[in-house]
């Protein structure tokens, strides 16, 4: 793509003529407002003005307005879907993702010409590579730090979600430690309530990790939940370096775009990037996000690890949409920067979804978390661990779980239990 042009891909839907509510949009997201103003000269508008780059028409017969508007749907009305491609001049407002967001996904949306508008796609120019540092650690660093190669990273979220408090917690990961695990996470819910603080909650897993890595060699990746404001992120990451830490965890939607670049700035740690409320963006399908774009936003900003959701997950997204979302993670943004990261498999996920995940993705870069589906285990949350890493050893090496799970009972009992 130009150098010098941010372009944007739309599913747009309208009750106008496309052609005229695609340049409404290429207006109201650049030099133009309801109506012409003195300034606006051409020289102007080829010089600063949003551009209609393609329109493509996808279906011409859409029976109503797909979301609200000032007016119903009036009788014999055509409302029609495209694809359209928009592009702005970098020089307007320079390799910036907070302006960048207001720009492609500003006053868009709510346009009285616009009955349905999402993002698919964005495309940047590399002066934003060169602007912002990207993932640090990505998959590469991540696995030296769990001290896992050639296979998926094997995780879980601490459950109960909230509720234990920190000596409870630390007695959970010891089980999970014992067992082999490579990844933990706090849940999203849990940060640092007076119930199990964060210091308090950092001392005491450190210790049990520290202690068994003493024992066994491995040192078990732990997430901890630093989501809050500048300050706080900034002294609760100061505790993990002091602690021996080896991962943070984020709520995006929570710490914000903002909160986001100046974390991935100051972090010496891998960013573990949780899309908590990721629903509200996307789940109606002609507004909002596709992850495709969204997750761009992200990786630039600093995340390492990119939650996907899972394959028959307990959410309402499909699992076509799951494995695209995490193949765009594993897909370079730039030829001199990558910025790839770790997709995160999770929701409802036990050793049956690992077949197709494998046969889907094509690889092993991943993080797989099971909640449910390693404490649940009947066995306990130590055969849970080892169901996981059975049924993904099997799978790689083309043996079907059945089998496999004939002379390992862990996997055996798991998918019983999954049944």
């Amino acid at each position: 793509m130009p150098l010098d042009r941010i372009e944007a891909d739309y599913l747009l839907e309208t009750p106008a003529d496309p052609a005229r509510a695609a340049e409404v949009i290429a207006g109201e997201q650049s030099s133009g407002t309801f109506v012409a103003i003195p300034g606006e000269t051409p020289e102007l508008k080829a010089r600063s003005a949003a551009r209609v780059e393609r329109l493509e028409i996808l279906d011409e017969d859409v029976p109503g307005r797909s979301l609200p508007a000032a007016g119903a749907t009036r009788p014999g009305e055509r409302v029609t879907r495209a694809r359209l491609t928009m592009s702005w001049p970098l020089a307007t407002l320079g390799p910036s993702l907070p302006n960048l967001l207001a720009t492609v996904a500003g006053n868009l949306f709510e346009l009285r010409d616009v009955s349905g508008l999402k993002i698919l796609d964005i495309r940047l120019p590399d002066a934003f590579a060169a602007a912002y540092s990207g993932p640090r650690f990505g998959v590469e660093g991540t696995r030296r730090l769990a001290g896992v190669e050639r296979r998926p990273i094997i995780g879980t979220i601490i459950k109960p979600s909230v509720g234990f408090d920190a000596a409870e917690t630390a007695r959970l990961v010891k089980e999970l430690c014992a067992a082999g695990i490579d990844f933990i996470k706090d849940d999203e819910l849990q940060s640092d309530g007076p119930a199990c603080p964060f210091d308090e909650r950092v001392a005491a897993v450190m210790r049990v990790i520290e202690a068994e890595a003493d024992r066994t060699g491995k040192k078990t990746m732990y997430a901890f939940n630093l989501t809050g404001d500048l300050e706080q992120m900034r002294r609760r990451h100061d505790t993990l370096i002091a602690h021996g830490a080896t991962c943070l965890m984020a709520s995006l939607n929570s710490v914000g775009l903002a909160g986001m670049i100046e974390l991935g700035r100051f972090a010496q740690l891998p960013i573990h990037a949780h899309r908590n409320g990721w629903g509200y963006l996307t789940r109606h399908p002609l507004l909002g996000w596709s992850y495709v774009a969204w997750q761009k936003i992200w990786r630039l900003a600093g995340a390492d690890h990119m939650h996907v959701n899972g394959l028959s997950n307990k959410f309402s997204e499909s699992d076509e949409s799951v494995i695209e979302s995490a193949r765009t993670c594993l897909t370079p943004m730039f030829a001199d920067k990558p910025c790839t990261v770790m997709p995160v498999f999770s929701s409802g996920q036990t050793a049956r979804q690992v077949p197709g995940t494998y046969a889907a993705l094509k690889s092993t870069d991943l993080i797989m978390t099971a909640g449910g589906g390693i404490m649940a285990h009947p066995d306990g949350a130590a055969a849970g661990v080892r169901s996981l890493r059975e049924a993904w050893d099997a799978t790689v090496a083309g043996i079907p779980l059945d089998v496999h799970a004939r002379s390992h009972p862990e996997l055996g009992r798991a998918l019983e239990m999954a049944a």
